[in-house]
């Protein structure tokens, strides 16, 4: 399946000309990232993989619509599946975009 192109024309709306953001495909996906570290994607599976704190993964998983991303059958903690159907609302697509950029930006940028 490839991304939801509408979907990243949507996120890309949002973050707006941002000097430290840069797009990138990945993850089946395009992926939004701020001093080279993920921030959001519009994911290749549908709906969006937010990069989040870690250690805030559990309060925002709610095992319906957003759950942890897996990767070889292990659950990903710091990276988040949300739902395509979730992201149809404006506001809550802004919500996880906050998220993953306010989360991207507290990293080390990479080179």
């Amino acid at each position: 399946m490839a991304y939801d192109e509408e979907l990243a024309n949507r996120i890309r709306f949002l973050i707006g000309p941002d000097p430290v953001v840069a797009e990138k495909k990945m993850f089946g996906g395009l992926a939004f990232l701020a001093h080279g570290n993920m921030a959001v994607a519009a994911s290749g599976q549908g709906g969006l993989l937010v990069r989040v704190d870690p250690q805030r993964s559990d309060a925002l998983v709610d095992d319906v619509h957003v759950r942890r991303m897996e990767m070889q059958g292990r659950q990903m903690a710091g990276w988040l599946r949300v739902d395509g159907d979730v992201v149809d609302d404006d506001a809550e697509l802004r919500r996880w975009v906050d998220e993953g950029l306010g989360y991207a930006r507290t990293l080390p940028p990479k080179r």
